[in-house]
C-alpha cells in the first residue's frame, strides 16, 4: 500500500514549518486515500497558516477544456482562501501572489509525459521561490505510467514552449517530486526545494499497484489507461486526427473521417508494436475535432504494460496516417499553448527533425536510433534524482 507524501505530511508535521505561512498549489484531484482534499485536511491542520491556493492548467474543479481556456482567480468556497490561476492572466506566480506564504506546498496528480504543463507550473512556481526568497515543498504522489521506462527523443532548444522547457524525453519516468529535484538542479533553478517522498512506491509500479483511488487531474484524463496510452497519443493535438475529445475515451481512441481501417492496418503491418492491440472503431464526437461526425479509428488496448511502448505506438500510426492521406491529414495551425507561430506539432514532439523525418518516410527503427544516445544520456541522469529503487 502506497502513502502519499499529503498523508504523510498530516500524519507528522514537520517541525521545519512551524510557525511559517503555507500557500498549496493543487487542484480537485489532490486527495487522500478517502478523497479528502488536500486544502481542507491542511486547513483543519495548520489554520490560519494556510494562507493561499494556486491552480495550474484547467482551473482548479478541472472544469476547463483543452488549451489556452484561462481560468481567473477567485475565492475557495470551502476555506474563503484566495485562489490564484497560474493559467489565465500570468502562468507565473508574481511576488504579490508569493507575499500571502513562506512555504509552497505542492501536490499535483502528474502523468509521467513531457508535453503535461503541470510540470511547468511547477518548475515557474521554482524560480519565483528562488527570486523571491520562499521556499517549496512537493507533496509526492506516484507517477501512474511507472518509473522503469523512459521512451522518445529529448526537447530541442528550439522548440521550447509550454509543453517543453527542459530537455526530457516524452516519457520520462519519474515522480513529480523526482521531476522537481532534476529540474531544480540540472537544469539550474536553484530554489530552496525539498520533496516528502512516499512511503510503499517503487519503480515498477503502475497506479493499479498503488491501491489508490484516481482522480482525474485534468478533464480528459479520466482513467489510468488513459494516462499509460498519453505519451504517445497526445501527439494527435497537433494535427487534424481527433484524439478522441469529445468523446468517453479521450486519447484512448484517435480518428477522423477520411480514414480507412484497413489500409491504415496495412501500412503498419511490419510495425514492432508490442503489447496492444489497435482495434478499429468508428466514433462521433460530440464536441472539439469532426464533432457530430463520424471518425474512422483505432482503440488502442493496452495488453502488456511491461512491453507497451505509447510514444513508439502513436509515431507509427502517425507517420501511416500522413503519408496514406497527404490530402487530407493536416497539422494544427498556431495558436497553441501561447505559442502564435511555430507549428504545434514541433512543439509537441519537442524537435523539428523528427517530423521531417516521419514525413520522408525514416523507419522508426532509424529514428529511434538517432535519439539512443541522448535517451540514455537522460536515463543516467536521472537516476542521480531518484527517490525510490
Amino acid at each position: 500500500m502506497t502513502t502519499l507524501g499529503l498523508e504523510k505530511l498530516l500524519a507528522a508535521p514537520p517541525a521545519s514549518l512551524r510557525g511559517l505561512r503555507l500557500g498549496l498549489l493543487a487542484n480537485q484531484a489532490s486527495t487522500d486515500r478517502h478523497f479528502r482534499h488536500a486544502r481542507d485536511l491542511l486547513h483543519r491542520a495548520f489554520g490560519d497558516a494556510f494562507t493561499s491556493i494556486f491552480t495550474p492548467q484547467h482551473g482548479f474543479f478541472c472544469e476547463k477544456q483543452d488549451n489556452m481556456i484561462e481560468s481567473d482567480h477567485m475565492r475557495d468556497p470551502a476555506t474563503g482562501l484566495p485562489v490564484f490561476s497560474l493559467y489565465g492572466e500570468t502562468r507565473r506566480p508574481t511576488r504579490e501572489m508569493f507575499d500571502h506564504l513562506d512555504v509552497l506546498l505542492v501536490d499535483l496528480v502528474d502523468v509521467g509525459t513531457r508535453v503535461y504543463t503541470f510540470l511547468y507550473t511547477l518548475a515557474y512556481c521554482l524560480e519565483a521561490a528562488r527570486e523571491y526568497g520562499k521556499r517549496v515543498l512537493v507533496l509526492d504522489r506516484p507517477n501512474p505510467i511507472g518509473g522503469e521506462a523512459v521512451e522518445g527523443n529529448l526537447l530541442r532548444d528550439d522548440c521550447r514552449s509550454f509543453v517543453g522547457l527542459f530537455p526530457i524525453p516524452m516519457r520520462h519516468g519519474l515522480t513529480f517530486g523526482e521531476l522537481a529535484r532534476l529540474i531544480n538542479d540540472a537544469y539550474g533553478i536553484g530554489a530552496d526545494l525539498e520533496v516528502l517522498p512516499m512511503d510503499g512506491w517503487h519503480r515498477a509500479m503502475h497506479f493499479v499497484d498503488t491501491g489508490l483511488p484516481f482522480v482525474f487531474p485534468s478533464p480528459n484524463m479520466p482513467t489510468p489507461a488513459t494516462a499509460l496510452v498519453y505519451p504517445g497519443q497526445v501527439i494527435w493535438e497537433g494535427t487534424n486526427v481527433s484524439e478522441g475529445r469529445g468523446t468517453t475515451l479521450p486519447f484512448e481512441l484517435c480518428g477522423a473521417p477520411y480514414l480507412d481501417h484497413d489500409a491504415v492496418r496495412k501500412r503498419l503491418a511490419a510495425a514492432d508494436l508490442a503489447g496492444c492491440t489497435l482495434r478499429p472503431v468508428v466514433f462521433e464526437p460530440t464536441s472539439n475535432k469532426w464533432a457530430g461526425q463520424p471518425c474512422r479509428g483505432f482503440h488502442l488496448h493496452v495488453s502488456d504494460r511491461a512491453t507497451f511502448r505509447p510514444y513508439r505506438t502513436s509515431l507509427a500510426l502517425l507517420q501511416a496516417i500522413m503519408l496514406l492521406y497527404p490530402e487530407a491529414f493536416r497539422y494544427k495551425e498556431p495558436p497553441y499553448e501561447y505559442e502564435f507561430e511555430r507549428l504545434p506539432m514541433d512543439l509537441i514532439l519537442g524537435d523539428r527533425e523528427l517530423r521531417q523525418g516521419l514525413e520522408a518516410g525514416r523507419s522508426l527503427a532509424e529514428l529511434e536510433g538517432a535519439w539512443a544516445a541522448e535517451l540514455a544520456e537522460f536515463d543516467r541522469l536521472r537516476r542521480q534524482y531518484f527517490l525510490y529503487d
